[in-house]
């Protein structure tokens, strides 16, 4: 496992950004990918100065995909009952929680001994209330 996540840094190390043609040109495109479907388009043209297309060669290793960097799978909670869910996962918090419910989750999850990807505990905050 840990040497397919070492292959996936190396692969996206070398992966080109995808972003959608000519979003860097006008502001009113996002630059998320949007697959160029026009007969003039060079990109969909595959001119290589335009840049490269989405493959499935660019893709991870498909037991390591969807990981964390840090190695585990990734879980969403949102309350005790997908917490019990959670063994062998890492844990991200939903940003709807409260404090109170956030607090309980955080305690339960170390007592677990669960990865919090997103942990927000009063001691790690700075100021006061």
């Amino acid at each position: 496992m840990d040497k397919l996540l070492k292959v996936r840094a190396r692969q996206k190390s070398k992966k080109p950004e995808f972003n959608r043609h000519d979003s860097h040109k006008k502001k009113r495109l996002s630059t998320s990918w949007r697959k160029p479907r026009g007969i003039h388009n060079k990109l969909g043209a595959q001119v290589s100065a335009k840049g490269k297309l989405v493959r499935p060669g660019f893709g991870s290793p498909r037991a390591v995909k969807g990981f964390h960097p840090s190695g585990y799978r990734e879980i969403l909670v949102r309350n005790m009952a997908d917490l019990q869910k959670a063994e062998g996962y890492a844990v991200r918090m939903a940003s709807t929680l409260g404090r109170k419910k956030r607090t309980e989750i955080e305690a339960k999850a170390a007592e677990m001994n669960l990865k919090i990807l997103n942990p927000k505990t009063l001691e790690s905050k700075t100021g006061g209330d």
